[in-house]
């Protein structure tokens, strides 16, 4: 049993981190064709932004590869393989759930990284990414990864959900993440200053917080922010 509890840890490590080389390696590769020059001089900084972001592929994976064994094994946790064991309105309603539930934990933790001594403990990492690029959406701290780590692991023994929409779940962690930290916007202005727009979180809106910090904490709407005031609006060098 250890030896399986071993093996499923170190597959889900392996696929976190892939799956960070490979979503983060097409935009970087994106960003080189559309901003060409963006990634001059910044070989050193990408480097330090794979390595932490490995790092944090580790212990993003190591609760994922318990929950894993769990489920396989024991049928821990209230996913679900049969479409018909819930309505299928619930499907995406509970892909919604999951990401307000997340977005919830990330702006109350991200505030709190940016306290001063929390922030030169463990948020500093991040922050060094100046500009961030593609490569810099796990550049964590241990710490922080520790944070972001624990979200869906605890929300899979909470909140029923589809194996296939957990799948939407982490593919939309993985793409917002990275091209929330890219430097460009990849999506059309009039998407981004829309009705719509006003409430989801893009490049403009999270480049702002690396430029001031105190603002836009939020990781995939603006519900939090704006309810909480921080939220400061887009980038004006996005909106050139």
């Amino acid at each position: 049993m250890l030896s399986a509890l071993l093996l499923s840890t170190l597959a889900m490590i392996a696929i976190v981190a892939l799956r960070y080389l490979a979503v983060s390696g097409a935009f970087a590769v994106l960003t080189a064709r559309v901003r060409p020059g963006y990634h001059a001089g910044l070989r050193p900084q990408i480097r330090r932004e794979i390595g932490w972001s490995l790092a944090s592929a580790a212990i993003f994976g190591i609760p994922a590869g318990v929950v894993a064994f769990g489920w396989d094994r024991f049928g821990w946790t209230l996913i679900y393989s049969d479409w018909t064991d819930y309505p299928l309105w619930y499907l995406p309603l509970s892909v919604f759930i999951y990401l307000f539930a997340h977005d919830t934990w990330f702006y109350w933790t991200h505030r709190l990284m940016h306290r001063p001594k929390v922030f030169r403990a463990a948020h500093a990492v991040h922050h060094a990414s100046r500009p961030p690029t593609a490569w810099a959406a796990m550049s964590f701290h241990p710490i922080e990864a520790l944070t972001g780590a624990v979200v869906v692991p605890v929300l899979v023994f909470i909140v029923p959900i589809h194996i296939a929409m957990l799948g939407v779940v982490l593919a939309v962690m993985t793409v917002m993440g990275v091209t929330n930290h890219m430097g460009w916007e990849m999506f059309p202005r009039w998407l981004v200053r829309s009705a719509v727009g006003g409430w989801i979180i893009t490049a403009s809106h999270h480049q702002l917080h690396h430029e001031r910090y105190k603002c836009n904490y939020g990781l995939y709407f603006r519900f939090w922010d704006r309810l909480c005031k921080t939220d400061r609006g887009l980038s004006e060098s996005f909106l050139r």
